[in-house]
């Protein structure tokens, strides 16, 4: 059993490391910035460390102030949430090279799934199905043109060691393609500090489903079913949901056999997910593994009634995963609430929340950092709070979030309220038919 974990991130999912660590009797130490020095993970925490200014790269991302809080509290491990530094493997390794327990998968898993081509080699080798595309990276505009013209339109050229649709565009014609390579070489160059794309196939009409894997040291994987994440905006999630409502018991016995297979190959250990394309024939794809906890692990965890983040430091410990297979027994819906302003492009909007109130009752849980008075810093991802809610059914789930958004009460700042709220209502989510594009094609403002 670990006695005391350095949590190496801030927000919501510090918060919701510390209380794991509390309820198995361990210690948790939090690291803020200086604009932090506020924030619930701080009061929280059994001890607290200041890392370093606001910016993240002289604070959350700075490897020797991390390793020096956790040497000077004593801690034994260290968890790194998501985001940040969760999926660095140099990270890992350090930390491991310092005498800590890194709460996350071996530093060789992290680097075989987190570059995108070698990822897919890797699941092509585990006959795990992958979207057609390069064998690789594709350094040239000339070495694109050709897989691009072997293979035809549409296709997407992606970044190889990024994701969150940075470094990613669309080619739907041959003219399109240089402009094109050369805009997301650039991007994924400043995004990533690496210019390597690779060529995919574009499917059309998709649904991103993803699946929960768990593995222990020893060698024990299960998938604990799937995710859907098909709202999007951008590529970045707005709306999760479990069970997805395109699922069925063969589909979801073939894309779990996937997933632990995925997993196996890498001999993966800790919390990760597989996240896939669905195509409109029901044909699933491997698009990319995720090596951390997923922001929307919540809704896994109400549909299955399991927590993961225990799970996750139990076996971090040394233990055996203490979960087998487990069928939903109830669907879950997580909402995202960003500090933005949906009616203005989404734009961010920090600042002191002035009101607060938090939806309650049966099936309802919020995971959030903020309180009334706290002031949103402009300097970090804009998620403040992650509503989820759940029922016996679908249909119940979304009677629930809706009223509970409509309880939800923040004042001061503006936030993606409005747009759930409207998505509760329209008509084709309620019916379950909606794909990732759905957002770039229907204003939300008229459902």
């Amino acid at each position: 059993m670990l006695k005391k974990v350095l949590i190496a991130n801030r927000g919501e999912i510090a918060l919701r490391v510390i209380r794991a660590c509390h309820e198995l009797g361990i210690k948790a130490v939090a690291v803020y910035s200086e604009a932090d020095r506020s924030a619930l993970h701080v009061r929280f925490a059994d001890e607290a460390i200041c890392i370093g200014p606001a910016t993240s790269r002289n604070s959350y991302l700075k490897i020797p102030s991390l390793i020096s809080a956790a040497e000077i509290s004593r801690a034994d491990a260290i968890h790194p949430g998501y985001g940040f530094l969760s999926e660095n493997a140099e990270f890992a390794q350090i930390c491991m090279d310092c005498g800590f327990t890194f709460i996350g998968p071996k530093p060789d898993s992290i680097t075989r799934m987190g570059n995108k081509s070698m990822a897919k080699e890797t699941m092509r080798a585990a006959n795990v199905p992958v979207i057609p595309g390069s064998e690789g990276i594709v350094s040239t505009l000339e070495e694109a043109r050709t897989v691009v013209e072997s293979m035809g339109v549409p296709v997407m050229l992606k970044a190889s060691a990024g994701g969150g649709g940075k470094g990613m565009r669309l080619v739907t014609t041959m003219d399109e393609l240089e402009n094109a390579f050369v805009t997301a070489r650039t991007e994924a160059e400043a995004a990533f500090n690496n210019p390597d794309l690779y060529v995919e196939k574009f499917v059309e009409s998709p649904r991103h489903i993803e699946i929960q894997v768990f593995g222990d040291m020893h060698g024990n994987i299960v998938h604990l079913n799937e995710r859907e994440c098909s709202i999007q905006r951008r590529h970045q999630k707005l709306i999760e949901e479990s069970p997805s409502p395109i699922m069925d018991e063969d589909l979801r016995r073939k894309m779990g056999e996937a997933a632990i297979k995925a997993a196996k190959a890498v001999d993966y250990q800790g919390a990760g997910t597989i996240e896939f394309l669905v195509d409109k024939h029901r044909n699933f794809y491997f698009m990319e593994m995720n090596t951390r906890i997923q922001v929307e692990h919540p809704v896994t965890e109400e549909a299955i009634g399991i927590d993961l983040v225990k799970e996750q430091l139990l076996v971090a410990g040394g233990a055996k995963l203490s979960i087998g297979d487990a069928p939903p027994r109830k669907h879950a819906i997580e909402c995202r609430i960003n500090a933005e302003d949906p009616y203005h492009n989404y734009r961010p909007s920090p600042g002191k929340i002035t009101a607060l109130h938090f939806p309650g009752g049966p099936g309802v849980r919020v995971d959030s950092h903020i309180y009334q008075g706290y002031e949103i810093p402009p300097y970090y991802d804009s998620l403040i709070a992650k509503l989820i809610t759940f029922g016996e059914t679908r249909d119940e789930a979304i009677s629930r979030m809706k009223r509970s958004l409509q309880e939800f009460v923040i004042e001061g700042i503006h936030t993606t309220i409005p747009f759930h709220l409207k998505m509760m209502d329209n008509k084709d989510f309620i019916a379950g038919e909606f794909d990732t594009k759905y957002l770039d094609t229907h204003d939300w403002q008229q459902f």
